[in-house]
């Protein structure tokens, strides 16, 4: 594998991005999450940037690695710019993984949004039965604007109970994303360094004197070696993080836990005791006197 046989498209995928006044009218309830998936987004796209600069970089390295004319700097210069074009590479999907994370946040966003109108709604009958209330309090319309209410109010819990489910539900798993992200960047980061650094140790950096002759690099093959183990272990690679569990099942493997470590507890001290309640070793205790001894 060379770096020098990449054909890049150094432009990039394009982001699409659109500040409309339809945008920046935000609901006040949603306004919040709105910035701040509005500046994931620039991150996100900042990492592209960065994969894509890195891939440049890459390929920068293995020209100059080839135009010194060293036979070993120029093999491994080229070994070494193909791992860092694939750290660029990792950074590419680790930045599709945050836009997938970003999209789950959309959905407490809307959430949030449709939600808005329900409590605009009840303010509103709230306020103007308030006004009626001082201005005519005996006005029939009363009635029906306290009907009116009960049934806005009704209407507002059950949108409340959906955007608290909502908000709970998709902000674990968009953060689920999020962190299952960050690891697999870094853990498939560190197997590219990693060999990248066994690259580096084919280089003979021992000094030379004015008119010796360096002996003649003979580690090609070795080194298309390590880029092969590389490539083996990143495609091995899986994911192990934990699944993230929730504070009922946590409290649940508790008691579980708890009742039988309760169990073992009650089993030892009954073992210590005696099934009487009484310490091995110790004399049962008694109100009547002791025997005495027969006269011989």
């Amino acid at each position: 594998m060379s770096i020098r046989s990449r054909r890049e498209n150094n432009s990039g995928r394009h982001r699409f991005t659109m500040s409309t006044f339809r945008g920046m009218q935000q609901p006040e309830l949603s306004k919040k999450l709105s910035r701040l998936i509005k500046s994931e987004n620039s991150a996100i796209g900042a990492h592209e940037t960065a994969g894509r600069e890195r891939i440049a970089i890459a390929s920068a390295l293995s020209e100059w690695g080839e135009s010194t004319g060293d036979e070993a700097i120029s093999d491994l210069s080229d070994k070494l710019g193909v791992m860092l074009a694939e750290i660029g590479e990792q950074e590419d999907l680790y930045a599709q993984n945050l836009e997938d994370s970003r999209g789950v946040l959309k959905q407490i966003r809307n959430m949030e949004a449709s939600v808005q109108p329900s409590r605009d709604q009840r303010q509103k009958i709230t306020d103007e039965i308030a006004k009626l209330k001082y201005k005519d309090p005996t006005n029939t319309r009363l009635v029906t604007l306290e009907h009116e209410l009960v049934r806005a109010e009704a209407q507002n819990l059950v949108a409340e109970a959906q955007l608290s489910n909502t908000t709970r539900t998709k902000l674990k798993e968009a953060y689920d994303l999020h962190t299952a992200a960050v690891i697999e960047r870094a853990e498939k980061q560190i197997i590219l360094a990693r060999h990248a650094r066994r690259l580096l140790g084919l280089i003979d950096d021992s000094p030379v004197v004015p008119g010796d002759v360096r002996s003649a690099y003979d580690s090609e093959e070795t080194a298309r070696q390590i880029v092969e183990d590389a490539e083996t272990e990143l495609r091995s690679w899986e994911s192990n993080v934990e699944p993230i569990g929730s504070p009922t099942e946590d409290v649940a493997r508790q008691m579980t836990s708890g009742s039988l470590s309760g169990g073992t507890e009650q089993d030892m001290e009954s073992i210590a005791t005696g099934r009487s309640g009484v310490e091995a070793g110790h004399a049962v205790p008694s109100s009547s006197k002791p025997l005495e001894e027969p006269v011989v």
